[in-house]
């Protein structure tokens, strides 16, 4: 059975915070509050969180600053304001900074609860690439890091089993497609890629920037989301998976839920 999404609610108001609690509890999350940004950044260095929502204005460290804190302590860590006074520029702010979305009070709880599944939702990064010590090195060091992998050494062979699926029925986060392929041209492969799904984000890698300068340029038509070189530092590709997951969490905000898990517009 899969453990309950672990959500932080950080706000002065307890009344607030308990009645978001008690609907969250209800509707199969686990959830837990904060009275403060202190106070927060003490439950998160004890215990792993799936994401932190946090009211914007409060005393002492308002909202902003317990998430450029928490950036510090746990990089990638989804965080979600609340506030009663929203404006655009204050919306703007928090965008630029990496928070996922800024919401205005009284919570839209339908928007919340798909976003809460989709942090649940279990992603896969598709590795294609011929060299099996490339494949297997990068894969370590992902895994290591709470990604799940799928590598793809024969690019003949592409793993979905249907749209923008793994086999295993993981929906497929990213790719990372090297350009120098064997039999079959990464250029080749991409066209495949954007057939079925156009607007799965990809990564090219090569490590020969000028031999492969005009395939480079010939896929810049193709929605590319990325270029690497090779060798290149871990820390570039996590900020793009970062980027790419932050992107997909707030999609999620802006869609409605399924049915299955409306909650009947609960709103405190």
């Amino acid at each position: 059975m899969n453990e309950p999404i672990q959500i932080l609610i950080v706000d002065d108001d307890g009344r607030m915070a308990r009645t978001l609690v008690d609907i969250f509890r209800i509707k199969g999350f686990a959830a837990e509050t904060a009275r403060s940004g202190p106070e927060a950044l003490e439950k998160v260095q004890a215990r792993a969180f799936d994401c932190v929502l946090t009211d914007l204005k409060m005393p002492g460290m308002n909202g902003l600053e317990l998430h450029q804190a928490l950036r510090a302590l746990r990089p990638g860590l989804p965080v979600v304001l609340m506030t009663a006074y929203a404006t655009d520029e204050l919306m703007r702010a928090g965008r630029e900074q990496g928070v996922i979305a800024t919401l205005s009070k009284p919570l839209d709880l339908n928007a919340l609860l798909g976003f809460f599944s989709a942090l649940r939702n279990e992603q896969t990064i598709v590795i294609v690439d011929d060299d099996p010590q490339f494949c297997q090195t990068l894969e370590t060091i992902l895994r290591t890091r709470g990604y799940r992998t799928l590598t793809v050494t024969d690019p003949r062979h592409w793993p979905g089993s249907s749209g923008c699926q793994a086999a295993n029925g993981a929906k497929i986060q990213i790719v990372l497609l090297d350009l120098k392929l064997n039999e079959t041209g990464g250029l080749e492969v991409l066209k495949r890629v954007r057939a079925r799904c156009p607007d799965l984000p990809v990564v090219l890698v090569t490590a020969y920037r000028e031999e492969m300068a005009a395939v480079v340029e010939a896929a810049r038509p193709l929605n590319v989301y990325a270029y690497l070189y090779k060798p290149f530092k871990i820390e570039a590709l996590l900020e793009i998976l970062a980027e790419v997951r932050q992107t997909a969490l707030r999609g999620a905000l802006s869609q409605p839920p399924r049915q299955d898990e409306a909650s009947g517009g609960l709103a405190p």
